[in-house]
């Protein structure tokens, strides 16, 4: 449980610049270009991250935790793999004003978090019960 906590707190971490980038971009602070830039970046290091609990959690047989994590972990890769030829990343500064493409990451990238929370405050609350009984 120890290596998943510090990787979900990494991966909280790259949701919560998400939010911060892409507030900025709808106040206008910054413009798309290197709020995409910005946000591209971390796009690999949150679905290793997520993908790495999720397969800790198979082989330790966390079952309940594992099934949690696989469709969000699922969705990271899909997401990331199906990214159109031409474009920036998964983030693209010519399409993210479009079709209101920033709502929409703004609040994927809020469920991600409210999500990633939850799961941080379970290993934190289920941590010691898994200590004693491996003691």
């Amino acid at each position: 449980y120890i290596p998943q906590v510090y990787i979900y707190i990494c991966v909280c971490v790259c949701v919560c610049i998400y939010i911060i980038t892409l507030s900025d971009l709808e106040c206008d602070y910054i413009n798309a270009r290197s709020c995409c830039s910005k946000l591209n970046k971390w796009v690999v290091p949150e679905v290793i991250g997520h993908a790495v609990v999720t397969v800790l959690m198979l082989i330790s047989l966390h079952w309940f935790i594992f099934l949690l994590n696989l469709p969000v972990a699922t969705w990271n890769i899909y997401r990331y793999i199906m990214v159109p030829s031409g474009n920036m990343g998964v983030f693209d500064p010519t399409e993210i004003h479009n079709r209101g493409q920033l709502k929409s990451h703004m609040k994927e990238a809020m469920i991600k978090l409210g999500f990633h929370l939850l799961c941080f405050f379970m290993y934190l609350y289920s941590c010691p019960s898994w200590m004693t009984l491996t003691t």
